[in-house]
């Protein structure tokens, strides 16, 4: 009997995931400690499957993007168009950027949420809750630091961004000796078409790793603090699935001339990992093979904008960043004034940036985007219980973004799809 599509497969898994896990929850009424054995050892062996399904799209991870960024600048400066797709590229992160976080503030101006609840609602959890002090130069200074490092300790820590840096040097390098180093760049094209030969061998297993993560995520979610934060979900999740489902559709038939159900069949497989994974970095693996695959991004453009994308290309989680300062102030009762919304909106666009590509990324930034106006660090506690399932979604966007980010470099720099 022959087997459903890949894409089939993870879009039935996804929805059995979710099932079982609001099933579990049902069972263990939400609460760890009460939970029967069924529960448990559905949830032990749901975290097993996970957990080796993401360690094996961060095992490939590394060397994917190496070489990918490698041969990509190297394919690239063969056309001569290097500078018109950095340029390109990061023109077009930074402004669609721009309109999540602007679409994020002006919902949270709109709607106000956190108006109607009381902070000491959440006391206990903010004086049990440590923040790392940052100021804005610092942080700045630290992310700046943190590009330019010893590329073995880069590759050996998984330090994606450094690793990206390394990889566009050593492109421009390959390029620049000519056909002295030709042998080089030759090995590094047969070690990236090697990685992604493992990729298609992980995307195997992906339909179970997706349906065990959705398991984990929906059984252990608190209902009670959901609850209690629905209007700022509500928000939340309302503006990012506007940005993601309206305006980088929109923009990409603007620009590219494709509709968004010709995307979404050739993305799904890239879209449903990072729904479950949260993490852009872990997801980067399936959405190179979906650009360049199903998508017909050119490899030279997809090695060079998908991985950096997943790097700085934050749509989703500038959105939320920005939310959540004008959620926090509303429960401070602090009115934060023009300037000071405009501080919030290029902090968050920063702090966005040097966010890594991990689960709950944007809440180690997230400090930053509050002491920027005065609002205090503690309150992030409040966000702790919702982070990890409005995560999903927020890096679902982000991957989105690089996608289309793709196809708008590639239809604005070469002109043509293949």
């Amino acid at each position: 009997m022959k087997l459903p599509s890949l894409n089939i497969q993870i879009l039935l898994s996804a929805i059995f995931g979710v099932a079982i896990g609001l099933y579990f929850h049902a069972l263990s009424g939400g609460n760890p400690a009460t939970e029967p054995y069924v529960v448990q050892s559905g949830l032990y062996v749901s975290g097993l499957v996970g957990t080796l399904f993401i360690d094996l799209l961060k095992m490939i991870l590394i060397p994917l993007v190496f070489c990918s960024i490698s041969v990509g600048i190297a394919n690239l400066r063969q056309h001569q168009q290097i500078h018109r797709v950095w340029i390109t590229t990061l023109a077009f992160f930074l402004f669609t950027m721009a309109i999540a976080i602007t679409l994020g503030m002006m919902a949270s101006l709109y709607f106000k949420p956190g108006s109607g609840l009381q902070i000491h609602m959440f006391s206990n959890a903010m004086q049990t809750f440590a923040t790392t002090q940052l100021s804005p130069t610092d942080f700045i200074s630290q992310f700046l630091h943190g590009l330019f490092v010893n590329p073995f300790k880069a590759l050996s820590e998984g330090n994606v961004l450094a690793v990206v840096i390394f990889a566009l040097f050593l492109g421009i390098a390959l390029v620049m000796g000519g056909e002295r180093y030709k042998n080089i760049l030759s090995m590094l094209q047969e070690a990236q078409e090697i990685t992604m030969r493992i990729v298609g061998w992980i995307m195997v297993i992906a339909p179970l790793g997706i349906m065990a993560l959705l398991i984990k995520l929906v059984a252990t979610q608190d209902a009670a603090m959901i609850g209690t934060l629905a209007k700022f979900m509500a928000v939340v999740i309302g503006t990012t699935l506007l940005h993601g489902v309206v305006i980088l559709p929109l923009l990409l038939y603007l620009i590219v001339g494709k509709s968004p159900l010709w995307f979404w069949r050739g993305a799904r497989e890239a879209l449903a990992t990072a729904f479950a994974t949260s993490s852009s970095n872990a997801t980067l693996p399936v959405t190179m093979r979906c650009a360049t695959q199903n998508l017909n991004v050119k490899p030279e453009i997809a090695g060079f904008v998908v991985p950096l994308g997943a790097t700085v290309n934050m749509d989703g989680t500038a959105l939320y960043e920005a939310a959540a300062a004008l959620f926090i102030a509303n429960l401070v009762g602090i009115e934060l004034d023009f300037t000071q919304q405009l501080i919030v909106f290029f902090i968050a666009m920063i702090a966005a940036i040097g966010a890594p590509g991990i689960p709950s990324a944007g809440m180690v930034t997230m400090v930053l985007v509050l002491q920027s106006v005065g609002l205090p660090a503690e309150a992030i506690a409040i966000l702790l219980p919702i982070d990890r399932l409005l995560d999903t979604l927020r890096t679902t966007v982000n991957v989105q973004g690089d996608m289309v980010g793709s196809l708008v470099v590639q239809k604005l720099t070469l002109k043509e799809l293949t």
